[in-house]
């Protein structure tokens, strides 16, 4: 089994290649931004850090469930700043499973394109301007982390999903060869 985390700037396409993912491995979508929701929280106004630091409480457990039934795990977050990535590892590696980040790149163009079509269009919930700005900011990539890089403007297609998803697959494999 695996464990793919999404990396990634808001409104880079990480919700959209995850579910993507999800379907191609048929593996157990896990969103903080989901987590949250059922928490009654909403991260894009801004969320206490040990609000944040439950959720993520919450996601390691029930990555570790699913993880302990054999199955393949994709995390949609934002696999930012590094300690979290660190953290993600740490539940792959106790669940004997493969680690993976998956990182959707975005610019600064095409992410404000998709904020204000967001907005005009209410698709999602909005992220507020001082949160993007400080998450840009504070972002920490994982360039050093061997990250599958992915093209925000590629997520929508479904042979960059199946593609990465054969990546995931094959990662597994050598793991399991070693």
């Amino acid at each position: 089994m695996t464990l793919a985390l999404m990396c990634g700037l808001s409104f880079a396409g990480k919700s959209t290649l995850a579910s993507a993912l999800a379907r191609e491995l048929d593996a157990e979508l896990i969103s903080l931004d989901l987590i949250n929701a059922e928490r009654g929280l909403h991260g894009g106004q801004g969320i206490p850090l040990e609000e944040w630091a439950t959720t993520n409480r919450l996601a390691h457990e029930r990555a570790r469930n699913r993880l302990g039934e054999g199955r393949y795990v994709v995390v949609d977050d934002t696999g930012s700043p590094r300690f979290i990535r660190d953290g993600w590892r740490e539940v792959a590696d106790a669940g004997d499973a493969s680690f993976v980040i998956v990182w959707v790149r975005i610019d600064a163009a095409l992410q404000r394109e998709r904020v204000l079509a967001n907005r005009a269009q209410q698709e999602r919930p909005d992220v507020i301007d001082a949160i993007l700005t400080g998450h840009a900011g504070s972002f920490e990539s994982p360039v050093d982390e061997e990250p599958i890089v992915v093209d925000a403007a590629a997520t929508r297609d479904p042979l960059q999903a199946a593609a990465v998803a054969d990546t995931i697959r094959t990662m597994r494999a050598r793991r399991a060869d070693e």
